[in-house]
């Protein structure tokens, strides 16, 4: 009879030790609703902060360029391009560079190269990234990003 107790004592400690299978399925039904829920958002603050750190290194070559145009007297040709901001181009002896601390031309936060257009459609350049999508046009983070 004795033996019996302890073996029923035993068996409700064990119980009291463990997770049952529905615990189990009730956390992860609530971890999964959190997830759902929370997911979308913190992708959207990726692709957010993805457009805002495009729009600050543009802004930088941007303040580059104005230094090399106030050294040389001029903007970068086109077949000149970001890299001038770098390396001094061939017979220019007022360049005073480089303009960048980097030693190679950034990309945009998705892994493509700025295009730089000289001139630029509203001002003497124009500094563009095309975006998630890398092609020109679209919408949201695959939407032009363009100096100012």
């Amino acid at each position: 009879m004795r033996s019996l107790g302890v073996r029923q004592a035993r068996r409700t400690r064990d119980r009291a030790r463990g997770f049952t299978l529905l615990e189990l399925l009730v956390v992860l039904v609530i971890l999964s609703l959190v997830i759902g829920l929370v997911g979308p958002q913190v992708l959207g603050y990726l692709s957010d902060s993805r457009v805002r750190a495009a729009q600050l290194q543009i802004d930088s070559l941007a303040a580059a360029l104005d230094l090399y145009y106030l050294d040389v007297g001029s903007y970068p040709g086109a077949s000149e391009g970001l890299e001038a901001l770098i390396e001094r181009p061939a017979g220019n002896s007022r360049w005073n560079g480089p303009y960048l601390q980097q030693s190679t031309l950034p990309e945009d936060p998705w892994g493509n190269p700025y295009v730089y257009r000289v001139p630029g459609e509203n001002s003497a350049y124009e500094i563009v990234s095309f975006g998630a999508d890398g092609q020109a046009g679209g919408e949201g983070d695959a939407a032009e990003i363009r100096s100012r």
